[in-house]
């Protein structure tokens, strides 16, 4: 699947950008388009008309930041949008893609995983989604019916977007999911927009689009948004209901990869969080002392 071009992520954007969002009056005649004309955003953004269309039809050239902070001003965009526009015009036009290496998390990253114990929740998450690490409570909060050792399997390596849209279970889990779902594919896109050149990424992209009509629907909408913050209110199958808050911690060393922890949102989820942390550190119990047996065994 190929990626998304400057002026398909421009077209939606204008799609989106009505008449009276920007001061112009429509005088009550019929448009065939539901945002701006092309004519009136060049306008807007002090450029010809001629330019502006060849711009979206990706026969312009590169585009200058001048002219992009332009257009993102006429367009309303936020930081996120703003930084995508801007990675999408410095976009070749047909990027070839590249299959990158497998991700491993950095092992600083391991080491502050290691250091939260298992009293909070967390999660290692790489470019795709892919879930690079887990403490044994992180696992068994966000999906406990995968086999805990798979992130070191690559061939088993959970994809947390690939859940979240062809899991049953997944989906079942999370009360608001729909309000995860649009988060989940606006910063997937911002993410293409990163790396245009990565092959693994687009596969992924193709293949939720082609088996998610729901995915389908959200990915055709253009929307991006970054994902450092936010609330999963859960229907856990062990401890019920429990609303979570996620806040994620980027890796200077590894850009890319993100170490996700996860908070109680009230009283309730507290003791929810705390009762399965629990079950996690009970059920080490017995391998603990399976093995310090073996090694009174061995001496």
């Amino acid at each position: 699947m190929e990626l998304e071009s400057l002026g398909a992520y421009l077209k939606t954007r204008r799609d989106r950008v009505t008449p009276a969002d920007v001061g112009l009056r429509a005088y009550g005649t019929a448009r065939r388009v539901p945002g701006l004309r092309r004519e009136e955003l060049a306008q807007l953004a002090g450029v010809s008309a001629g330019y502006y269309t060849r711009l979206e039809q990706g026969q312009a050239g590169t585009a200058s930041q001048q002219v992009l902070d332009a257009l993102a001003g006429v367009l309303q965009l936020d930081p996120a949008e703003t930084a995508h526009l801007h990675n999408l015009a410095r976009q070749p036009a047909t990027p070839r893609l590249i299959r990158p290496r497998p991700e491993r998390p950095h092992p600083r990253v391991l080491t502050l995983l290691a250091s939260l114990g298992e009293a909070m929740p967390a999660v290692v998450l790489g470019r795709r989604g892919d879930v690079l690490a887990w403490n044994r409570t992180g696992h068994v909060l966000v999906a406990e019916h995968v086999d805990f050792d798979a992130p070191h399997d690559l061939a088993r390596r959970p994809s947390i977007p690939r859940m979240f849209f062809l899991d049953s279970l997944t989906r079942d889990l999370h009360r608001n999911w729909d309000e995860l779902a649009r988060i989940h594919v606006a910063y997937l896109r911002l993410t293409a927009g990163r790396h245009p050149t990565d092959a693994r990424l687009a596969e992924l992209i193709g293949e939720l689009a082609m088996r998610s009509r729901a995915f389908a629907a959200l990915w055709a909408k253009g929307d991006v948004a970054d994902c450092t913050v936010g609330t999963m209110r859960l229907q856990h199958p062990t401890v019920g209901r429990a609303d979570v808050d996620y806040q994620v911690w980027l890796q200077p060393e590894s850009p890319d990869h993100r170490l996700e922890v996860y908070t109680p949102n009230d009283t309730a989820s507290a003791d929810a969080l705390r009762l399965l942390s629990d079950q996690v550190v009970d059920q080490q119990k017995p391998e603990a002392v399976h093995a310090g047996a073996a090694q009174h065994l061995d001496r």
